[in-house]
């Protein structure tokens, strides 16, 4: 934890006579939980991974599957491929003036549009080992500094009710790379996928024991309706979200 973090959980332990952590606080409080029942529930489909690519198509994700984990690779190149971006939203971004980036791209668009595309992007440490250069992808394995244009992520589980991902920040999971790039790639495997919100924070209690510092929770592109009430993605985080559903 941060030093300005110990000072003030220090402050709120002093002022509720707490010295530290207290189990049977703890004990407690699950107890409590396991005591009462939870409140109204819909009646959810049967097929949790089903209702859960469905809904989150309905919050303007894309979703694809894959069997086997050694298929993200060539499942991402496809996904990019299938967008057909303009070289220069497929290129790294430029701190060069506005007029000279523009007059850069127009006079070699033509030969740009006839190589093969680049894709560059970051991905979190757990899929280090895949084989991104062999379909094509440049992905390197740390967080994003803030001009990645693909960030490819893992998730601690997802929400069939809602189409949700929710990723808990971490030192191998910073969830900047869920944040920052244009186009957010998430994997999913099966065995992640819980039925309702209560059932992942129930996951988060007994697989963490404590809250971690930030929980994100991610249902399609980032977007706004502030301005005529007119919806537009990628208003403060990504355009787009992608993900991939292994079969695990």
């Amino acid at each position: 934890m941060t030093g300005s973090r110990d000072t003030v959980l220090a402050l709120v332990r002093q002022a509720l006579g707490k010295t530290g952590a207290d189990p049977a606080a703890m004990a407690d409080a699950q107890a409590y939980l396991d005591a009462h029942a939870r409140g109204p529930a819909p009646v959810l489909d049967a097929n949790r991974i089903l209702r859960f690519i469905r809904r989150a198509g309905d919050m303007e994700s894309t979703v694809a599957r894959v069997s086997r984990r050694e298929e993200i690779p060539a499942a991402v190149a496809a996904y990019l491929d299938s967008l057909e971006l303009a070289p220069s939203l497929a290129a790294p971004l430029s701190s060069e003036p506005n007029s000279q980036l523009i007059s850069r791209l127009s006079s070699q668009l033509s030969s740009q549009l006839s190589l093969q595309k680049l894709h560059r992007g970051v991905c979190w440490p757990e899929f280090a080992d895949l084989d991104w250069a062999r379909a094509g992808l440049s992905v390197e394995a740390r967080p994003t500094v803030g001009d990645d244009r693909l960030g490819i992520t893992g998730v601690f589980c997802a929400i069939a009710e809602t189409g949700t991902l929710v990723v808990l920040s971490g030192a191998d999971t910073p969830t900047a790379t869920t944040l920052l790039p244009d186009t957010h790639v998430a994997i999913v495997s099966t065995s992640r996928i819980v039925d309702t919100m209560e059932d992942a924070f129930a996951l988060i209690r007994t697989e963490r024991g404590s809250v971690p510092r930030a929980i994100n929770m991610i249902s399609g592109p980032s977007r706004t309706g502030d301005i005529e009430q007119t919806i537009v993605l990628g208003a403060h985080g990504p355009f787009r979200v992608h993900i991939l559903v292994v079969d695990v």
